[in-house]
Order: C-alpha cells, then sequence, then structure tokens
C-alpha cells in the first residue's frame, strides 16, 4: 500500500502505520485547528485521537519556577520542573569546568531528580560521560531517521550514506515500522 495524504479522511490505525515528518503533522494540526506543541510523538498521539473521535485535546502547560542564583549551592535541592538556566550553568561550569554542557542525557537526569542535591547532579554528570564512553548512545525513538542511519550502517559497512538515504526513502514510504531490515536494500537495485 502506497502511502496516503494525510487529511482528515484518513483513520488512526493507517495513520499510525506510515511515516509523516513534523512539518507535515504541524501543518494537519493548524489546518484542523490541533494544538501544535510538543514533541513528535505527543503530537502523532494528538492527530490519532483526533482521526479516531473527532476531539481536539487541549494541551496542559506545566508552570515554570524561578530560582534565584543564591539558592544554588551544593547541598540545594533539585528544584521541581528544573529549567537549564544560565545560572545553572555559571553554577556547573564553575564545579565541573569550561568543559561543561547540558548534554541531553544530563538534562534528563536534572529533571527527573527532583530533591537530590546539586552535588549528587555533579555526579551523575562525570557518570554520564564515563557510560558515553563505554558504549553506542541511545536515541530516543522520537528520531526514526537517526536510528534507522545508524542501523543501516550497522548492517552495511562500506557503503555510502546516499545509500542510506535511498533505503529509508522507499522504507518510509511503505506501511508498517519504520526500522532497518535488510530487506529495504531492495532500494539500492
Amino acid at each position: 500500500m502506497e502511502r496516503p495524504i494525510l487529511d482528515n479522511n484518513l483513520d488512526s490505525q493507517t495513520f499510525r502505520n506510515f511515516y509523516f515528518l513534523k512539518e507535515e503533522l504541524i501543518n494537519f494540526c493548524r489546518e484542523n485547528g490541533l494544538p501544535t506543541s510538543g514533541g513528535k510523538i505527543e503530537i502523532t498521539e494528538r492527530i490519532a485521537q483526533f482521526l479516531d473521535t473527532g476531539e481536539i485535546v487541549s494541551v496542559s502547560r506545566k508552570k515554570k519556577m524561578t530560582v534565584p542564583t543564591s539558592n544554588i549551592y551544593l547541598d540545594a535541592k533539585i528544584e521541581p520542573n528544573f529549567v537549564c538556566t544560565e545560572k545553572h550553568r555559571a553554577f556547573f561550569k564553575e564545579h565541573i569546568g569550561t568543559t561543561f554542557s547540558f548534554n541531553v542525557a544530563f538534562q534528563k537526569w536534572l529533571k527527573s531528580n527532583t530533591g537530590k542535591t546539586y552535588r549528587d547532579a555533579i555526579a551523575a554528570y562525570y557518570q554520564i560521560l564515563e557510560e558515553k564512553k563505554k558504549g553506542k548512545k541511545t536515541i530516543d525513538r522520537q528520531f526514526e531517521y537517526n536510528i534507522y542511519i545508524r542501523d543501516f550502517f550497522a548492517d552495511n559497512q562500506g557503503k555510502s550514506l546516499e545509500d542510506a538515504i535511498k533505503c529509508w526513502k522507499y522504507k518510509k514510504q511503505i506501511q508498517g515500522h519504520n526500522r532497518y531490515e535488510r530487506a529495504d536494500l531492495i532500494a539500492l537495485e
């Protein structure tokens, strides 16, 4: 089955069986009065529910709290709804060094460890750096293209990025999942 056009006539089952760019999802939301905020997975869920029920689900927004600089010290607790600010960056650079950066894994750790101390955060930062050195990086599931390309090269050493992209373009046009399979090499014939 060829990839369908994303419109109101599509059922959620068919919609979920095909790959759509986030840009296409956002355009659909705008055309149908759906909220466009959030990541690709959230937007996909919102569209699927709309296709099933016709309901427009509103998005709840979390209130962000601000933290004065004076409250940031080693034994201070990480506040709820943590936000990476310049004050936090300055604190971590002072204690870790100028090479510090808010990498994704560390940001996730900070957001999911409310109540732990900044001392704990610094230890976690070094642990995250060590883990990065040891193994292959985990790619979040919304980055389907990146996962596909990584898996393509793991199975096809010596092939080009152009070959990987051809296979990806083939894969996203067919029904089903978007994970790399050796059968996708048919796109190179």
